[in-house]
């Protein structure tokens, strides 16, 4: 049976998920970077993300075993896996109204002049190529983070952290998170109890774990 305290914590996280907001990984090589993003996702109330591996030199690495906040974030927040780019960006496009990328081009915005409380898609590259040709060409739009420094790239969960404490900051403002519990969404009220469920789940196989 799970204890009170524990089911207000997961009712509290559910409702604050963002549905509207997501991220998307183009052919990610290190597995680390993924545990990275999903813990900066589950921080700023993402329930879900999409990866996809459209370049045969790259392909998917389950996070290491051992990284307990990783994992454990990982029970919280969804991952789609794609191996075919168009195929990803037509579902994520049927979710979210838009799909912006990251990458430092001419038509780029700051994304601090970016209105982050719209429904959005941030769409993050390779750690050493970034976002393949056919990937921007499927985006949106496009936006950089600003910098004065002389490395002109951060690392890519740092950029993504970066991005989503920013649109955090803007919903913030914009009053996303101060919930009234009787204007539940049908889908943060779905979620609330998929949460509830996993997190039943999770106990009963600690308990499980504890007697073996």
């Amino acid at each position: 049976m799970m204890n009170e305290r524990r089911k207000e914590k997961i009712e509290k996280v559910a409702i604050h998920r963002q549905l509207d907001l997501t991220v998307i990984l183009e052919n990610i090589q290190d597995p680390h970077n993924l545990g990275a993003v999903l813990r900066s996702c589950d921080a700023v109330g993402i329930r879900e993300i999409y990866t996809v591996y459209s370049d045969g030199d790259y392909i998917y690495k389950p996070i290491p075993l051992g990284k307990k906040s990783t994992m454990g974030t990982r029970k919280w927040v969804d991952v789609h896996h794609f191996t075919d780019l168009q195929q990803c960006m037509d579902t994520v496009r049927s979710r979210y109204s838009r799909i912006l990328g990251a990458i430092p081009v001419d038509s780029s915005s700051s994304i601090f002049d970016l209105d982050l409380c719209q429904p959005t898609a941030l769409m993050f590259g390779n750690e050493k190529h970034g976002l393949t040709e056919p990937a921007i060409e499927l985006c949106d739009g496009f936006f950089y983070i600003p910098q004065v420094g002389m490395v002109e790239s951060l690392n890519l969960s740092v950029a993504c952290a970066v991005s989503l404490y920013e649109s955090f900051r803007q919903r913030q403002q914009a009053g996303y998170f101060q919930i009234n519990e009787e204007e539940l969404s049908s889908g943060i009220q779905q979620l609330k109890e998929e949460y509830i469920e996993r997190g039943k789940s999770r106990e009963s196989a600690r308990k499980t774990e504890m007697k073996s």
